[in-house]
């Protein structure tokens, strides 16, 4: 597991503590977590096989790195939330939401972990930033990255308030500054201290 920083900006009012598991490099290369792409599901396509596979890696790499983050910032307990993905919740079927219910799964069985994997959830729907052109048979309305867009497009629990978070993501990409909006939505949302981890960094 690796440690770094994610800078203050026009997204993000502090600098953030930050982990991630893994560089993220490129789709099929050695070492690079595929696994990721295949619980995303866009299509809602892949094999049961494939996406159990993917489900196993990542409790691995969960249970590996989460226990010691929890240990090297000695907070006797934190609440766990998910950067939610790009459209409404509403547009996703169960098998594309494989990323947080396995996180879910796998903070239960840690002692120190609150799940709060439902304090942030996406009610309107917003540009999936990773396609990087248009995608065949694919609509992905929905406004860019803008300030304010993690409070204005989700629910936000209130149950985020007086608490230390660790807000977990899939992929971090620098400059894209999704996270970093969902990072200033749990501070102005009252919480005490954010953590970001995400298993692979671009």
């Amino acid at each position: 597991m690796n440690q770094f920083e994610i800078n203050a900006n026009d997204y993000l009012v502090r600098r953030t503590m930050a982990f991630y598991h893994v560089s993220y490099t490129r789709m099929g290369n050695p070492g690079n977590p595929n696994y990721l792409n295949d619980l995303k599901n866009t299509y809602n396509s892949f094999s049961s096989s494939k996406l159990r596979s993917a489900v196993n890696e990542l409790q691995q790499t969960l249970k590996t790195d989460l226990p010691q983050i929890l240990q090297s910032l000695s907070f006797s307990e934190m609440v766990v939330c998910i950067v939610p993905r790009a459209k409404a919740e509403s547009d996703y079927h169960a098998n594309q939401q494989l990323f947080r219910t396995t996180v879910q799964t796998v903070i239960r069985q840690i002692p120190s972990f609150v799940d709060g994997t439902s304090y942030l959830r996406r009610h309107t729907d917003t540009k999936t930033t990773h396609f990087r052109r248009p995608i065949p048979n694919y609509t992905n309305e929905g406004p860019e990255p803008y300030p304010g867009i993690t409070e204005e497009t989700c629910e936000i629990s209130p149950n985020i308030r007086d608490n230390d978070i660790l807000l977990v993501d899939d992929i971090y990409t620098p400059d894209v500054n999704i996270d970093e909006d969902a990072i200033n939505t749990l501070f102005r949302a009252g919480a005490r201290t954010v953590i970001f981890y995400a298993v692979g960094k671009v």
